[in-house]
């Protein structure tokens, strides 16, 4: 089936990046110097990434130093701790373990066999196809500049509840319109990238402005055009739900991600229970750039 233009863009886009891992896999690079080889928003590059591809940026780097580790064991001239530091690993015991989770089998027992065969060096499929993105509902907004008062998550993603609970503790002496979470990187990315840039914050729509002694962060929120998603069910589904659509709905759509955050806006009383709960997914989005 021949893809749509816009989702061609996204892919022609992301094949840069991979073209670029696979001429250097041991180059040091961040995820802004990713983003700006694609011309993607730094901000969303790595769930766009991942939505394109089936896979982190941080598992593509490692499975092809792992692939490049395997020609070297191969070859037979390098030792397995002379191959672990060509490939970017600081110590042999970590490059082992690593190895042997991609090749099911310890580098020196590959070297003995001086091999490669059945191991697997090509691109993961696409994560999801154009089906998907035809069960997501999807409406563009355009939404107003917003004043709003919010707590820096700091820790995991998991841990993203505790904020929430303090931040509803500071903000119980004041009448609150309404919550929101806002979000740039990719929170589900785990440990695996430290670079990957994810910043949360939990917020509140207040009436007029709490005094300075409190923990709060004033944020000034751009308006512009969103591509929103209501989604009805546990808060549990929402990074799933972005991720789809990042994955599915955005790359056949004509737009792309501009540089302001994902929003999660939340509609339902605390003691609503958690399938019927809805939740307004926002990613900010402006025209396709065409390069």
């Amino acid at each position: 089936m021949k893809r749509s233009d816009p989702e061609q863009n996204y892919r022609d886009r992301v094949a840069r990046v991979v073209a670029a891992i696979v001429s250097d896999p041991t180059a040091a690079r961040s995820l802004d110097e990713f983003a700006a080889i694609a011309h993607f928003s730094p901000f969303h590059f790595h769930r766009i990434y991942r939505g394109v591809t089936g896979e982190t940026v941080a598992a593509t780097v490692r499975r092809l130093r792992l692939a490049r580790a395997a020609q070297l064991l191969a070859a037979g001239v390098e030792t397995v701790t002379q191959v672990a530091i060509a490939v970017g690993y600081d110590s042999p015991q970590a490059f082992s373990r690593a190895f042997r989770d991609f090749a099911g089998m310890a580098p020196r027992a590959f070297q003995d066999q001086r091999g490669l065969a059945g191991l697997g060096f090509a691109s993961p499929p696409p994560a999801t196809d154009a089906g998907t993105a035809r069960e997501l509902a999807v409406e563009v907004i355009t939404r107003a500049p917003q004043r709003v008062h919010a707590l820096v998550h700091r820790g995991p993603a998991s841990t993203i509840p505790h904020t929430w609970w303090r931040l509803m503790q500071i903000a119980s002496g004041w009448p609150v319109r309404g919550c929101m979470g806002m979000a740039t990187g990719d929170g589900d990315e785990g440990t695996e990238s430290p670079d990957r840039g994810f910043v949360y914050h939990a917020a509140v729509a207040l009436e007029g402005d709490p005094p300075q002694a409190t923990e709060f962060v004033p944020i000034e929120l751009a308006g512009g055009r969103y591509a929103q998603h209501t989604l009805t069910g546990p808060y549990t589904q929402i990074n799933a739900a972005v991720s789809a659509l990042y994955a599915a709905w955005l790359p056949q759509s004509g737009f792309e991600p501009d540089d302001r955050p994902v929003l999660e806006v939340y509609h339902s009383p605390f003691d609503t229970p958690p399938q019927d709960l809805r939740t307004d997914l926002l990613i900010p989005i402006r025209d396709l750039n065409p390069s």
